[in-house]
């Protein structure tokens, strides 16, 4: 079957990205999607940091 292309924004920047990281990083422990320059902020030397899994814009149907 054919591929399906989604689109989903990073919940810190607002920007379109094709693969999202599901993260914690501050102390509410809130799960947020944040995109891969996002990422790189959030995760570096922060005792809050938990990941959570990859969302890909592409998915087998």
């Amino acid at each position: 079957m054919g591929r399906k292309l989604r689109t989903k924004l990073c919940d810190r920047c607002g920007q379109p990205a094709p693969i999202l990281f599901r993260v914690q990083y501050d102390e509410s422990a809130t799960w947020v999607f944040v995109c891969e320059s996002c990422w790189a902020s959030v995760s570096e030397d922060n005792p809050f940091y938990r990941y959570g899994g990859t969302w890909k814009a592409r998915k087998n149907q």
